[in-house]
């Protein structure tokens, strides 16, 4: 089983910590505050309260031995430094990096984080993309200028095969799955979409109005697609 460390317990780091148990990963939660600890007791396999930036502390929880450790230590912007180098120097195989500012991620980098993410400039990105563009439903960066996304089937491509859209010649992009939508009504008598099992689709495969496409490629090919 998967061993991560989440380090610093607060909205952010507590949401990753809970999200990843519940996904079935062993997490070893740490923050220097005993109330924090002592809130995600019952919900986390282990919590303990401790200074991370004692490197005798962190050994004696065996951090070492974690897969990925995520340093998501706030306002303390020294603190995570130091975490982080130490983190390092202990040997933890990937050591994942919250920074607030550019600058701060450029400083991680360098100390020897092996990713660094900032939680507040990709939830604005995310939610610029799906406001400028309400077809999307979901979106998820590969690399620089690349991504797949979810995208309800524009009213253009409705009742067509695959293989006549011909999206990669037309759009240079490629159809990688179709999640139909169908809407239940729940007992209260209110109607709502719930997304179906995930299918590879066949060239032959005609598209409904339900479907929604998982495609791939260069956001500027993405941006091409059909937005009615």
């Amino acid at each position: 089983m998967q061993q991560i460390a989440v380090i610093g317990l607060g909205r952010f780091g507590t949401v990753l910590a809970q999200t990843l148990h519940e996904s079935g990963v062993q997490v070893l939660g740490i923050d220097n505050s005993v109330s924090r600890v002592n809130d995600l007791g019952d919900e986390l396999d282990r919590v303990v309260a401790l200074d991370s930036t004692d490197r005798s502390a962190l050994a004696s929880q065996a951090v070492d031995e974690v897969d990925v450790a995520v340093v998501a230590i706030g306002e303390a912007f020294e603190a995570a430094l130091l975490t982080t180098v130490i983190l390092k120097k202990m040997g933890v195989a990937k050591v994942i990096c919250r920074a607030q500012t550019p600058y701060h991620a450029e400083i991680f980098k360098q100390v020897g984080a092996d990713e660094v993410i900032q939680p507040e400039v990709q939830a604005g990105s995310h939610l610029a993309r799906r406001l400028a563009h309400p077809k999307i439903d979901d979106f998820v960066t590969l690399s620089e200028g690349f991504a797949i996304i979810e995208i309800r089937t524009p009213a253009q491509f409705v009742g067509k095969a695959l293989k006549d859209l011909a999206l990669r010649t037309t759009y240079d992009v490629n159809v990688v799955a179709v999640r139909p939508k169908t809407v239940v009504q729940d007992g209260d008598g209110e109607r709502r979409e719930v997304a179906g099992a995930i299918a590879i689709p066949r060239p032959s495969d005609m598209l409904t109005a339900d479907d929604v496409l998982v495609v791939i490629g260069s956001e500027e090919s993405l941006a091409r697609l059909p937005k009615e």
